[in-house]
């Protein structure tokens, strides 16, 4: 089952144009960081435009945030997309006949409707600049421990200096 990616693609778009204020960011370019095709991320662009999220004009690659990061919700975004839409679904197809049928969709709708209300809650305090910082980290640890990685590569014997005995043609020392 493949699960919607369109809310994470949709903060991806903004985070990539946050984070290059003065690329040209064509659909292309920005398909090409999430790795999809340019008219998804059309749609997606076009959503959160009406949202009030993105400023965009047909034809011109220089999207922009409508608003600070700090001023953009999860929430928001999500509702750019989805609207009303809940998160999770019940089934509707249940035989109507039998009571488990019946009555767990109506046990569950309590039990969904709960979850709406504390994911909304959640969503609403998460802003594109706390995802934005969370990313920032995410990159220098990455990065930290790339140069700790190198750091270590270079003092391999098979990393040595042409000049150092653990590297002569040989083998001896």
């Amino acid at each position: 089952m493949k699960y919607p990616t369109r809310l994470s693609d949709a903060v991806h778009i903004m985070a990539f144009i946050a984070l290059n204020p003065v690329e040209r960011l064509s659909s292309d370019k920005i398909a090409e960081s999430i790795h999809t095709n340019p008219a998804y991320v059309r749609q997606l662009m076009s959503a959160l435009r009406k949202a009030g999220l993105l400023l965009s004009t047909k034809g011109h690659p220089r999207p922009e945030l409508a608003r600070a990061p700090r001023d953009i919700t999860l929430l928001a975004a999500y509702q750019a997309l989805e609207g009303s839409k809940p998160l999770l679904h019940q089934d509707t197809h249940t035989n109507p006949a039998c009571g488990v049928g019946v009555n767990i969709q109506l046990a569950l709708r309590d039990c969904y409707d709960l979850v709406q209300a504390q994911a909304e809650e959640a969503m609403r305090r998460i802003t594109l600049q706390e995802i934005l910082d969370r990313y920032a980290a995410k990159l220098a640890a990455s990065q930290g421990s790339l140069c700790v990685q190198d750091k270590h590569q270079e003092q391999t014997p098979d990393k040595a200096p042409a000049s150092s005995p653990a590297s002569s043609p040989d083998g001896s020392a």
